[in-house]
C-alpha cells in the first residue's frame, strides 16, 4: 500500500510539473479566434479572418505571387477588405525591427504613417515580438478597389518567424469600415510558428 501511494504521488507530482513547464515560457500558444472568424494559414504564421462579415480566402491562382495566403471582402463587386501575408518580403532582416523597417518602406507613396509600436504575437516564443504599424491612404480605384480616392486604413505586422524567414501583415479596409477594436483582433489573431 506505501509503495502504491508513492507511486501515485509521484505520478501526481509528474502531472503537475509537466503542467506548469508548459504552461510557463517556452510555449507555443495559438491565438484564440473569435466566433465566424477563418484562418489563413502558412509555413510562417496563420492570422484570423471574419468569414461572417463577408471575407473569403482567394486562391492560390487568383493572388499576387507575393501573397502567401489573401482574404477579401467584396462588396459590390469591389474589394473593400483584404488581409494578406507576405513571407521572406525582405532580405537582410534579422529581427521585428528590420522587418518593420522593411515594411515601411511598402506603404505608399501618398500614404499616411499614423504610428508604430511593439506587439506580442502568440505562438513560437522565440518569434512572437513584431512590430505593428499604422497608416492610411487612398484607393488608387485599380483592379477592382474602391472608387479613386476613397480614404482607406492599413495595419502593417511585420516581424521574423522562429526560422528566421521575416514576414509581413497587411490588413486594409475602407476608412471607417472597421473600429480600433476590430483591427486590434486582426492583429490579435496572428499565430507565428
Amino acid at each position: 500500500m506505501t509503495h502504491l501511494r508513492t507511486l501515485c504521488g509521484a505520478v501526481a507530482a509528474a502531472a503537475l510539473t509537466t503542467t506548469l513547464l508548459t504552461g510557463c515560457g517556452g510555449g507555443t500558444d495559438a491565438a484564440a479566434l473569435p466566433d465566424g472568424w477563418g484562418t489563413l494559414d502558412t509555413k510562417s504564421l496563420s492570422v484570423g479572418y471574419p468569414e461572417d462579415d463577408g471575407y473569403e480566402e482567394q486562391p492560390a491562382a487568383e493572388r499576387s505571387k507575393h501573397n502567401a495566403a489573401v482574404a477579401l471582402k467584396e462588396e459590390g463587386g469591389l474589394r473593400t477588405g483584404m488581409v494578406s501575408v507576405q513571407l521572406d518580403f525582405a532580405t537582410g532582416v534579422d529581427d521585428a525591427e528590420e522587418a518593420a523597417t522593411a515594411a515601411g518602406a511598402v506603404i505608399g507613396i501618398g500614404a499616411t504613417r499614423q504610428d508604430s509600436g511593439d506587439v506580442r504575437l502568440s505562438g513560437e516564443e522565440s518569434a512572437r515580438q513584431a512590430r505593428r504599424i499604422n497608416y492610411e491612404f487612398t484607393s488608387s480605384g485599380e483592379e477592382r478597389t474602391p472608387e479613386q480616392g476613397t480614404r482607406m486604413t492599413g495595419v502593417m505586422v511585420a516581424g521574423v518567424d522562429s526560422k528566421g524567414v521575416p514576414f509581413l501583415v497587411r490588413i486594409n479596409a475602407v476608412k471607417g469600415s472597421l473600429g480600433e477594436d476590430e483591427l486590434d483582433t486582426f492583429v490579435e489573431s496572428i499565430t507565428v510558428k
